[in-house]
């Protein structure tokens, strides 16, 4: 468990792990914190967004649907590989998850237990990040997007003290999720562990 970054400290760690940067508007304080708490967080959740275009896919992401307000992630990993930062703090990215994931991401054990409850509040919890991708399994992952993915997580582990067991999608935390679709978060934790390296 830790406190979040500071926005500052959250950009620099980015940078500093070669992660190619779009600061989308006021993104520091853009966030839901009136609605709940920020921290502390305990790791790095990847999603993929269900959209195609990267100027939609992160208007959508920055500023949310009817019925689901944004920001929805922390970050936007576009086909380009770089990260459009669109908000800041408490994000709705996440929802309710499995207590048992928790402790599994908490610990950072070599595997998480079969997810089967929605009783923890993963918004509070942890750094979200959405991809842009279809989802549905043939919309290709770019060498790039998959680089930042790393990259990002990385650096987010890097500065907490985490190793890859803090990063998880999102389908290994909520019931019914499948995303992210088109890769394996077992590979891309082992893509992260030769980073942290």
């Amino acid at each position: 468990m830790a406190p979040p970054m500071s926005a500052d400290r959250f950009l620099k760690a980015l940078k500093d792990e070669g992660v190619s940067v779009v600061e989308v508007g006021s993104w520091r304080g853009h966030n839901r914190n009136s609605k709940g708490a920020w921290g502390p967080v305990n790791g790095v959740m990847i999603h993929h967004t269900v959209t195609s275009g990267s100027a939609r896919t992160v208007d959508i992401c920055r500023n949310g649907y009817s019925g689901l307000p944004g920001p929805l992630c922390h970050g936007v990993i576009t086909k380009d590989g770089r990260v459009h930062l669109v908000g800041y703090g408490r994000a709705n990215h996440a929802g309710l998850g499995d207590d048992d994931v928790l402790a599994a991401v908490i610990a950072e054990r070599a595997s998480y237990p079969p997810v089967n409850e929605a009783n923890t509040d993963g918004n509070a919890r942890f750094y979200g990040f959405e991809c842009e991708n279809l989802g549905d399994g043939k919309d290709p992952w770019t060498s790039a997007q998959l680089d930042a993915i790393e990259r990002v997580s990385a650096a987010i582990c890097r500065v907490h003290g985490w190793n890859q067991q803090s990063v998880i999608g999102h389908l290994e935390w909520q019931p019914g999720k499948i995303d992210p679709r088109g890769f394996t978060m077992k590979s891309m934790r082992e893509r992260i562990k030769g980073r942290l390296k």
